[in-house]
């Protein structure tokens, strides 16, 4: 049996600079999986944009051949007309992007952007289209598809937009499926789902997949053949078996070592004191209003937050972790003082141990200038935080500029302080942002971050753009910055091995409600709650013999009224937050 896919020899350069891209070959065959795996940077998606002529205009394919071989024939994509490429990109070969707010058009509504992948292959109607598509949301687990087929992009969070990008390329049932960091964005339960539809969707219609990604758990779950790419060059290629069981290249061995896991063995961890108490929020709850888009319709409440209590002790980190639209960045935001709780919530904020607590919500301009030099945050997107025509000086001086701290030179010299504080170079405050990498845009939101000197940091998803190297990089950073400045951390994350390294103290979030919150020693090795169950099955390990239990995964990530009696919950009942043991709460009924 032929290839579906082959490429051979394959460089790619910019310009008339060194190649970036140097003798790259791989074969996909139909229905099989290949993985590309290596750090940002290693030439992964550039060689996967190559097979559908989708490079930037500096690049140029220098040598190397790819073939198409499907079921309507054989073609050499590197000299077929853009003409002709048409008929081939989004209908025979498809590809899901890694930033869906940069590949979704901000003007038009997401049902008539996958839509249009229908009318214009297949020349669908429009009722055909929308019934099709509407499926499809479904399937790739939106809870409300009408919602989110009149919805525009920037409306929905970023899990919401991936997996509008992930049923988009899958809506027209491609022959090749090209998944460039299909669920970086995506909570864990959500991410086994969809690599579970793409395994039925593969099932079902022979479909091959190149998954592009730096998760070697994601790998072990749905790879059979890997191929590891370093600064564009194949380290190590074949079998996924004995790659992940014995990986031979030191530079395999090394994405390994920085994968991070929950860890095996038991324990059972200490609650967060409760005598230096820098945050505090108390029954904080927050209710938006969906204006319908029909006249005669009411209009729909969105309960974003239910009645969160939690407490964050000085010089630890408390995690929130959940899936997309669980309410834990809303929670954050509260928490900063960016939204506004309903009436009867409450966040007090201390500066010191001795200080009276202020009330966030009810500040004086004075007040509220004191506290924003006390409490910062690091966003989940460091390349949409930072300003791409601000040189990086700037970008690290305005926070003093606005508070008036110092002079030119001074902030100069903190702004230089702060990039070696997390291991950048001072020269580089002359550049601008899109000539670092991600990690390094990373690195430096975090020195941003850190340039008024907080005691407070929000954490908004950190790493979860990031490749394990690149990301075990920023722990280390994180947990530093904390030993040595002893800073708090409210760390948002959907990623448990992750959270089970950082946290101090974990709360699950699910519709708005905390349903578990326990330290990390606790509640992995013995939790309570289906959803909770549910995270830490879908966790993909870097294991071969330990894939994902899909079903374990859909009872607890389903709807709470598939639950048991004693967690099951509605918009009318809600259990209350038990402490079952000490430490240890857990929503349920008594």
């Amino acid at each position: 049996m032929s290839a579906l896919l082959s490429v051979r020899d394959l460089s790619i350069g910019f310009g008339s600079g060194p190649s970036v891209v140097s003798g790259v070959s791989f074969d996909v065959e139909p229905g099989q999986t290949l993985a590309l795996v290596g750090e940002s940077g290693s030439g992964k998606t550039i060689s996967c944009r190559a097979a559908l002529r989708i490079l930037p205009r500096t690049a140029q394919i220098r040598s190397g051949t790819i073939t198409l071989n499907d079921s309507k024939g054989t073609a050499n994509l590197t000299e077929l007309s853009e003409r002709q490429m048409r008929g081939i990109r989004g209908n025979r070969i498809s590809m899901i992007f890694q930033e869906p707010m940069r590949s979704l058009s901000p003007l038009h509504k997401i049902g008539n952007q996958v839509s249009e992948v229908l009318w214009l292959h297949r020349g669908a109607s429009e009722s055909e289209a929308r019934k099709e598509v509407l499926g499809q949301f479904e399937r790739v687990g939106f809870p409300d598809p009408a919602r989110a087929y009149d919805s525009y992009p920037f409306e929905m969070s970023g899990g919401m937009r991936q997996r509008a990008m992930i049923a988009m390329a899958m809506v027209s049932k491609p022959e090749l499926l090209i998944a460039d960091e299909p669920t970086t964005a995506l909570d864990v339960t959500t991410q086994a789902q969809v690599l579970g539809l793409i395994k039925e969707l593969q099932r079902e219609t022979g479909m091959a997949l190149i998954l592009v990604t730096h998760d070697l758990g994601v790998v072990a779950n749905m790879a059979e053949q890997v191929v590891v790419m370093h600064k564009g060059r194949v380290m190590e290629a074949g079998p996924a078996e004995p790659i992940l069981n014995n990986p031979a290249h030191p530079y395999t061995q090394q994405l390994f070592d920085a994968a991070p896991e929950i860890p095996d063995q038991e324990a059972v961890g200490l609650p967060m004191p409760d005598e230096d108490l820098i945050l505090q929020m108390t029954g904080v709850s927050k209710t938006y209003t969906m204006r319908s888009s029909k006249g005669w319709s009411a209009n729909k409440l969105i309960h974003a937050c239910r009645g969160v209590d939690m407490k964050l002790a000085r010089g630890k980190t408390l995690a929130i972790v959940g899936e997309s639209g669980s309410g834990k960045t809303t929670a954050a935001r509260i928490a900063l003082g960016a939204e506004l709780p309903d009436p009867g919530g409450e966040v007090l904020f201390r500066t010191t141990q001795d200080a009276d607590p202020i009330t966030v919500h009810s500040m004086t301009r004075a007040e509220r200038t004191a506290f924003q030099r006390k409490a910062q945050m690091v966003f989940q997107d460091p390349y949409s935080s930072l300003s791409p025509r601000m040189r990086i000086q700037d970008a690290m001086t305005e926070p003093l500029e606005i508070h008036r701290i110092g002079n030119s030179a001074e902030q100069r010299d903190k702004a230089a302080e702060m990039l070696q504080r997390v291991g950048l170079n001072s020269d580089m405050l002359k550049r601008y942002p899109h000539a670092f990498s991600g990690g390094q845009r990373q690195r430096l939101s975090i020195a941003r971050a850190m340039m008024l000197d907080p005691a407070l940091i929000v954490c908004d998803e950190p790493t979860s753009a990031l490749d394990v190297s690149v990301q075990e990089q920023i722990l280390t950073l994180l947990e530093n910055l904390q030993d040595s400045l002893n800073l708090s951390y409210l760390f948002i994350s959907h990623d448990l091995a992750v959270v089970a390294r950082i946290a101090d103290e974990v709360a699950v979030m699910r519709r708005g409600l905390v349903v578990e919150q326990a330290p990390p020693e606790t509640l992995f090795y013995n939790p309570r709650h289906p959803y909770t169950k549910a995270l830490i099955a879908a966790q993909p390990e870097p294991d071969i013999n330990r894939p994902i239990d899909l079903k374990l995964v859909a009872l607890g990530a389903g709807s709470p009224d598939s639950w048991d009696d004693a967690f099951r919950f509605s918009d009318t009942v809600i259990p209350s937050l038990v402490e079952l043991e000490p430490g240890h709460k857990v929503r349920c009924h008594v």
